[in-house]
């Protein structure tokens, strides 16, 4: 999916005025919507699961709480957002636990414009992969949704590649009621072979044929 780059929010964390507005000239040149917080409070007051793509620019280290802190709170709360940790020399093995802790990549200051702004979109790419892969995963699970307790037990022995003749023998019930629960699992979830129903149960969970 394409996304217009007003379409793609870029926050801020920064007790830093003075970087708060230069990084917001920065970001600005390239049409992105940038969104500034003066502390990670603020921006956990506002923020919530991104529907469109988003990244965060993080201090490491703030007064109060700290951008390590930070994440470790959005994680608690299942908010993914990629994350730009924003680091002085000395911060850099912070930063290596931090992407260690799942951030996207951290950024060196004093900063160059084309690093932030490559960095940058970077994670917006990935936001916005991700943001699709979830919408593809719950269209997945919808079409799985429809089917009965039964036509599910089927349907997972299907997409596995056993033939009729197995799940008939695995559930106790026969080969001609095993056909009719795989035909109503074909309909039903929009299918027309075992392969195409492994990738549909594969894409509404991967661990689905475990």
């Amino acid at each position: 999916m394409n996304y217009q780059p007003e379409a793609c929010v870029v926050h801020v964390v920064d007790d830093d005025p003075g970087l708060r507005r230069s990084l917001r000239f920065l970001l600005d040149s390239v049409g992105w919507t940038v969104q500034l917080h003066a502390s990670a409070e603020e921006f956990l007051d506002i923020v919530a699961a991104p529907t469109q793509p988003s990244c965060l620019l993080l201090d490491i280290r703030m007064p109060s709480m700290s951008g390590l802190e930070l994440q470790q709170v959005l994680r608690g709360r299942g908010i993914e957002l990629p994350i730009l940790f924003m680091t002085g020399h000395a911060d850099v093995s912070m930063a290596v636990q931090a992407m260690k802790s799942g951030a996207f990549d951290f950024i060196e200051k004093p900063f160059n414009d084309q690093k932030v702004l490559d960095a940058v979109a970077a994670a917006i790419r990935h936001s916005a992969e991700a943001i699709d892969e979830s919408a593809r995963r719950q269209t997945a699970q919808a079409m799985l949704a429809v089917l009965s307790p039964r036509e599910q037990e089927v349907g997972h022995l299907v997409a596995q590649g056993h033939p009729n003749k197995q799940i008939a023998a695995t559930l106790n019930i026969s080969e001609k009621t095993v056909h009719i629960h795989r035909q109503h699992v074909m309909e039903k979830a929009g299918v027309s072979s075992a392969a195409e129903l492994a990738r549909l149960m594969l894409r509404a969970d991967p661990a689905a044929l475990d």
